[in-house]
């Protein structure tokens, strides 16, 4: 039985309980064959002192999309996959709203992976642009 795309978003979400996820309210909302979409808001919860989006909760978001991605288009019954490298360049502050993450492929290896994550708020602006390098690594019996 094969499930459906929400019931399969209803999952990811579910495992975020008691994590980084659930604290700043990072929920995962679209996915396709080459794509994952995650959105979070922006509040006190993710300021920095000044009132705008911190920037490492935007990695924070960017690095739970890139992961995501690789579980949910990989082969993660026999591996498991772990953020090796994450960099951000911040182009656009937010004080309010939600904050959007599209993660793409950009090299899909079965040892590596490297993804493109564009970070963009309500009006579909560029605030971030992201790249996650992960790795694919055997299950142990």
């Amino acid at each position: 039985m094969q499930l459906s795309k929400q019931a399969i978003l209803e999952r990811a979400n579910a495992v975020t309980k008691n994590t980084l996820m659930e604290t700043l309210k990072i929920e995962l909302v679209d996915f396709g064959d080459d794509f994952v979409v995650g959105k979070m808001p922006v509040n006190e919860r993710v300021y920095q002192p000044d009132g705008v989006l911190h920037g490492g909760a935007t990695a924070a978001l960017a690095e739970t999309v890139g992961s995501f991605a690789a579980e949910l288009l990989l082969d993660t019954k026999n591996h498991f996959v772990r953020g090796i490298e994450i960099s951000a360049n911040h182009v656009k502050s937010v004080k309010e709203g939600h904050v959007y993450a599209k993660a793409t492929f950009i090299h899909k290896g079965r040892t590596t992976q490297l993804f493109e994550i564009k970070v963009t708020d309500d009006d579909d602006n560029l605030v971030s642009l992201c790249k996650l390098t992960t790795i694919s690594l055997p299950r142990t019996k």
